[in-house]
C-alpha cells in the first residue's frame, strides 16, 4: 500500500510541476509571438510595393472574373493581420479597389457593370521567412468581413492603420 501511495503522490507532483512550468512559460511564449508578429509586420511594409506588384500579376493572370482583364488596382494603406487556425500561417489582408475591362470575345463586352470599380480584399502570406502572394482575392469583402466570413479558418491577430504605423 505504501508503494502505491508514493507512486500516486509522485505522479501528482510531476503533473503539478508540469502545470506550473506551463503557466510560468506563458508570458515568455506570448512575448516571442509578439516579437515575431512585429518582425513580420516590419517585413511586410518593407516589401509591400513589390508584393503589391506580384499580387496584381498573379491575380490578373487567374482569368477571374471570367471575360475580364484587370486594368487597375488601388491598395488601401491599412493592413489587417490574421492567422490560419489550422496551419498557423500569418496572413496580411488589404482592402483593394479593382477596375476591369472586357476581354474581346469573352462574353462580357455588352455588360454595363464591367466598368464598375469592385471592392475586395487582397491576401498575402508569411512563410516564416518572407511574405508571398498567390494572387488570392476575396471580392465584395473588406478585410474585417473576410476574417468574419472565414472565422472557422482565420483568427484576427492585429489591425494596423496607416496613421499609427511607425
Amino acid at each position: 500500500m505504501g508503494i502505491a501511495l508514493n507512486l500516486i503522490i509522485t505522479v501528482i507532483a510531476v503533473c503539478a510541476a508540469g502545470c506550473a512550468a506551463e503557466w510560468a512559460l506563458r508570458p515568455i511564449r506570448a512575448a516571442r509571438q509578439a516579437e515575431k508578429l512585429a518582425r513580420a509586420q516590419r517585413d511586410f511594409h518593407r516589401q509591400r510595393e513589390q508584393l503589391e506588384a506580384k499580387f496584381i500579376d498573379k491575380a490578373g493572370s487567374t482569368g477571374k472574373p471570367r471575360g475580364l482583364r484587370w486594368t487597375d488596382v488601388h491598395f488601401d494603406d491599412d493592413v489587417l493581420y490574421a492567422r490560419d487556425r489550422r496551419t498557423g500561417v500569418l496572413k496580411a489582408l488589404v482592402a483593394i479597389e479593382v477596375s476591369f475591362e472586357a476581354i474581346e470575345g469573352g462574353g462580357m463586352e455588352e455588360v454595363e457593370a464591367v466598368s464598375n470599380i469592385r471592392a475586395a480584399t487582397a491576401e498575402f502570406l508569411y512563410d516564416t521567412v518572407r511574405w508571398v502572394t498567390q494572387g488570392r482575392v476575396y471580392f465584395n469583402l473588406a478585410p474585417s468581413a473576410t476574417v468574419k466570413y472565414l472565422s472557422s479558418d482565420l483568427e484576427l491577430v492585429a489591425e494596423e492603420h496607416a496613421a499609427t504605423r511607425v
